[in-house]
């Protein structure tokens, strides 16, 4: 069983940047790919991004590519999630989640996840 919780929310000011922390703790966490999700208010859970289990390969949604990075050291059983210049409508829970590299399912697809985190406020102000 893998634990997960995320970090690094907070309030930030337009145009400021924020990164998120997964800490992960059980078992091995190498065996895990690393997704990021949120869900803004009145809004329905949406993508961020994703990085494989040695941190070979990483995806981002098309809306961020630009302005996230998603990262990982395996060595401290840490996901990480920078995100740069911060909007508004990026306020959101964002949490993260594991998932084993090879299950079914698309990366994007929340249903191949196994753990998730509770998640971190993330909190754009103008």
């Amino acid at each position: 069983q893998v634990r997960v919780v995320e970090s690094g929310g907070g309030l930030v000011q337009a145009g400021g940047s924020l990164r998120l922390s997964c800490a992960a703790s059980g078992r091995a966490f190498s065996n895990y790919g690393v997704g990021w999700f949120r869900q803004a208010p009145g809004k329905e859970r949406e993508f961020v991004a994703y990085i494989t289990r040695d941190g070979r390969n990483t995806y981002s949604a098309d809306s961020l590519k630009s302005r996230s990075t998603v990262s990982r050291d395996n060595t401290k059983s840490t996901g990480y999630l920078q995100m740069n210049s911060l909007n508004p409508e990026d306020t959101a829970v964002y949490t993260c989640a594991l998932r084993m590299c090879l299950v079914s399912g698309k990366y994007f697809d929340t249903r191949s996840y196994e753990n998730w985190g509770q998640g971190t406020q993330v909190n754009i102000s103008t």
